[in-house]
């Protein structure tokens, strides 16, 4: 098993199962991200510095309008993608098998956690895992305390309250909250004058 396997495998939306070949390959993974991410959060590092220590992490290249406030948490990295002038706040925690794709001129705030893998729900095979990718559109603002769940594409302009559960996918243009997530408006009726 070698990385690009591994990752082709987490995105057909294979099922990872407990004890396999690719589940002890996915231990080896997190430590390398435990690794990275403990320097990353261990002390002050310089914007470029950060920057590096993400390519590091995802093992692609972070463009320079990259911007990012640790710590920040991942059990994976390799299967993230980030636009251009993304911004992470403090303390997200991005668990990426399953696929984490972030558009251009997205913000993400505090605490901000993104899901991409379900437990089965068998008892038997509660330690399998179930891959799903999740997408988020330029120009998304997350807000604090957001939790994304696995398989969720938020569109493009859209905003995400602070401490919503989204569950499943959010259209362009609205903005959603709540425990599930709902849409609560449109962005037009937000930005409309009032009076």
């Amino acid at each position: 098993m070698d990385i690009d396997r591994y990752l082709d495998h987490l995105n057909r939306g294979e099922t990872v199962v407990g004890g396999s070949e690719v589940h002890l390959f996915m231990h080896g993974v997190t430590q390398q991200a435990l690794k990275i991410t403990a320097e990353l959060n261990g002390s002050y590092h310089t914007p470029e510095e950060i920057r590096a220590l993400m390519e590091a992490l995802t093992g692609r290249p972070v463009d320079e309008t990259f911007g990012l406030f640790p710590p920040f948490y991942t059990d994976c990295g390799k299967n993230i993608r980030l636009g251009k002038r993304v911004f992470i706040n403090s303390c997200c925690s991005f668990q990426d098998q399953g696929g984490v794709t972030i558009g251009d001129d997205v913000l993400i705030g505090h605490r901000v956690s993104l899901a991409t893998l379900n437990h089965d729900p068998t008892p038997e095979k509660r330690s399998w895992m179930h891959p799903a990718p999740i997408v988020i559109g330029n120009k998304v603002w997350i807000g604090d305390n957001a939790t994304i769940l696995p398989g969720v594409t938020i569109g493009e302009n859209s905003i995400v309250a602070a401490g919503a559960v989204v569950t499943k996918d959010v259209p362009a243009n609205v903005i959603v909250g709540g425990l599930p997530a709902r849409i609560i408006k449109t962005i037009e009726e937000a930005v409309k004058p009032q009076g």
